[in-house]
């Protein structure tokens, strides 16, 4: 299942994406996903382009109309400080 608002990718994960990324597990925080969880497609430190993360590990930056990991958002805006 997909987010009904364009160009905003969100996703209830099944049983299929559930096993297909706990491979590697959530690129921002780390932990595993589980069926039902909420990902989005969002960009962060690593290589490449967007990857799916946990929702609450991003932050929906509206000057580019994307989803950010929450740390790399933070250290880049200088909130991540003190």
């Amino acid at each position: 299942m997909t987010s009904d608002q364009p160009g905003i990718r969100k996703v209830i994960l099944d049983l299929e994406k559930v096993n297909t990324l706990n491979a590697e597990g959530c690129p921002a925080c780390g932990r595993k996903f589980s069926l039902g969880d909420t990902a989005v497609a969002a960009c962060g430190a690593w290589e490449g382009g967007a990857r799916l993360i946990h929702e609450n590990e991003a932050v929906f930056d509206r000057k580019t109309a994307a989803f950010v990991e929450r740390k790399c958002y933070e250290a880049v805006r200088g909130w991540g400080g003190a």
